[in-house]
């Protein structure tokens, strides 16, 4: 009778939370948490919904590839040198720019090149005939609204602009989508190119909570213990609770900031040094 009671008094909370909008999120989450412990919801799923929650406050300069681990083509590039950055780097999409103004011209995808190596007519390809528009984006806008833009152009890749207006990255649905559903093998993968740490323009990283603290210590010359094995376990030693993203913690000389987490692990990190290495004399 006390079980029947206690899931009377959960469906009693869920249908008067749908009767009228949620008063926050926090009011939200505690239903869905409810509805996980009854078994409504598998924990993945609710991991999924807080994901998707988190999505609306985040950043593309969050998940972004910086600059530096770009693949770039040059207009100018041989048909063959082009060809072979294709196969070699496996990627599909290459931001096209020009040497003399250092623009970005355009996008070039990979299956747009393969035909005219497939058909042997590699002598007529002509890289500025067959680029295809470069779409530009704000290093600030929430990673929702991306995704509703790519969504609704139906694109799959945008070049990342600081506030300047000069190239910061670029970020694809694969790096969007990630962020909800977990991570997806594709080309633009951090883990290829710059491991779990991305360094961002302003001297602040992003570090994957996976990133192994020997990995940690020697990216970033720390001397972290190494006993917990990951950056993810060190930093919720550091709190009573899980935290949730916003939340800071300072160790040793480094302060770790949640980017993005859920009601079961941390996911991403923002690090930045408070101060500088101490020189033993």
């Amino acid at each position: 009778m006390r079980r029947n009671d206690k899931g009377r008094g959960w469906l009693a909370r869920l249908i008067a939370l749908l009767a009228r909008e949620p008063q926050n999120r926090e009011e939200l989450v505690d239903v869905l948490h409810d509805a996980e412990e009854h078994g409504i919801l598998t924990a993945e799923s609710l991991g999924m919904i807080e994901r998707g929650l988190q999505v609306t406050e985040m950043q593309v300069r969050e998940v972004m590839i910086p600059k530096k681990q770009m693949i770039n083509i040059e207009t100018n590039t041989p048909s063959e040198e082009v060809l072979h950055i294709v196969t070699e780097s496996g990627h599909s999409r290459f931001p096209v720019f020009d040497p003399i103004s250092k623009d970005i011209v355009g996008i070039l995808l990979a299956k747009d090149i393969l035909k005219y190596y497939v058909q042997n007519k590699m002598s007529a390809f002509k890289l500025n005939e067959i680029l295809r528009p470069a779409i530009f984006t704000s290093q600030n806008k929430r990673l929702n609204i991306l995704l509703k833009e790519f969504r609704i152009n139906r694109n799959h890749l945008a070049i990342v602009l600081d506030e300047y207006g000069h190239v910061a990255g670029l970020v694809t649905i694969e790096d969007v989508l990630e962020q909800i559903v977990g991570n997806i093998e594709d080309e633009y993968d951090i883990d290829e190119e710059g491991g779990h740490i991305k360094k961002l323009n302003d001297g602040s990283y992003i570090v994957k909570a996976s990133t192994t603290i020997e990995e940690f210590n020697q990216d970033f010359h720390a001397e972290l213990d190494l006993t917990d094995g990951t950056i993810g376990h060190l930093i919720l030693k550091q709190f009573d609770h899980l935290p949730t993203r916003g939340e800071t913690c300072q160790i040793d000389r480094w302060r770790f900031k949640i980017l993005h987490s859920d009601h079961s692990r941390i996911y991403l990190l923002d690090v930045k040094a408070t101060r500088r290495k101490k020189i033993k004399k």
